[in-house]
């Protein structure tokens, strides 16, 4: 698998020990999150409201190949999420990420519908934590296809755990941070692999013990495979797990239909604040009130048991106080646009 540079790969055992260790003892006490950034590449530029720090860079390497640099925001272990930003049916996925110097650096690869490499806009987020003490339920999980995991983190200090379910399907289960259910809060997974591969959450469920998602990776002909994957949990927290500050972040869940008021989180107004109305065929336009302050970062996730994708059709706008998600867009595995389930995650630095 290609790495951004010797040092990634150098670090790779080391990362996966420091994994095994999180998983299986004590982590070490810190603040919340140890490292974080975030992106916006509009295909021929990186849009400052988007980005943070100011010196995150990306670097085209390649057809629908991306080297994100996230400046001064080098460590081990963490996890990547992306989310393809176009008008056509495109995604894009992580593919590695580790510590160069004082950087972090991750490489993303963007294909289009049937697994061909493309060139397209993009929204990327790193973040990594130890210790307890994160804003709310809050965790994520780096995982391989055998279900071990990579590198991890649970607000509540607890191990998560991955099992493998069958082809391309796995049971997440992030104990400690329970609430009351059936479904709360609001999740975003992605696929790290170099060849096409889509992940989305099938479902995720509450209860007091624990939260559990499933998680289902796709190839380009829409059929279940085995895959890395990342996946995080937020509920009335930040993606990146302190609350508050930042005082400005929203999740939503487009079941089709709206989920749950406790799917539905506004960090200003509360639950059920965020709002979603169809733009067109495949298109949905989603509102989040008096939380649109950057720079910022907005991450999609379909949801649902099908090889339905999304995405967003252009970058997010602001006018001050209010975020505008215009649009997200879905598709089938062929590159039809379709109307299907997904989470739309908005979260600023402020």
């Amino acid at each position: 698998m290609p790495r951004p540079t010797r040092a990634i790969s150098a670090l790779a055992g080391l990362v996966a020990l420091i994994g095994m260790l999180v998983g299986t003892g004590t982590p070490a006490q810190a603040a919340v999150p140890d490292r974080f950034g975030f992106t916006l590449w509009n295909g021929a530029a990186v849009v400052p409201a988007g980005n943070y720090p100011a010196g995150n860079t990306v670097l085209p390497v390649g057809v629908g190949v991306y080297q994100v640099r996230f400046a001064g925001q080098a460590f081990s272990g963490g996890v990547v999420h992306v989310t393809a930003v176009s008008n056509g049916p495109r995604w894009c996925q992580a593919d590695s990420w580790g510590p160069s110097g004082a950087d972090e650096l991750a490489i993303i690869r963007c294909f289009r519908a049937g697994g061909v490499p493309d060139n397209s806009g993009f929204s990327a987020f790193f973040t990594t934590s130890t210790g307890v003490g994160a804003g709310g339920p809050y965790g994520y999980v780096h995982a391989q296809p055998t279900g071990a995991i990579v590198s991890q983190y649970n607000a509540a200090g607890a191990p998560n755990s991955v099992t493998p379910l069958g082809v391309g399907t796995w049971s997440v289960k992030f104990p400690g941070i329970g609430s009351a259910g059936p479904i709360d809060g609001s999740v975003q997974v992605t696929a790290a692999a170099s060849v096409p591969t889509r992940c989305k959450a099938r479902n995720w469920t509450s209860i007091p013990a624990q939260q559990e998602v499933i998680v289902y990776c796709f190839n380009a002909a829409g059929a279940l495979v085995n895959s890395r994957f990342t996946v995080s949990y937020q509920q009335k927290t930040s993606l990146y797990g302190p609350a508050i500050p930042p005082k400005y972040f929203g999740y939503l869940w487009h079941v089709p239909g709206a989920g749950p008021a406790t799917t539905n989180f506004n960090s200003v107004l509360g639950f059920g604040a965020n709002t979603l109305i169809s733009a067109g065929p495949g298109l949905s336009l989603v509102t989040f009130r008096q939380i649109g302050f950057t720079p910022l970062n907005v991450q999609v996730t379909a949801t649902g048991s099908n090889s339905n994708f999304c995405g967003l059709n252009f970058p997010w706008t602001v006018a001050a106080p209010d975020l505008y998600v215009r649009d997200v867009n879905c598709f089938t595995n062929a590159g039809a646009a379709v109307n299907s389930g997904f989470t739309v995650s908005a979260n600023s630095r402020l």
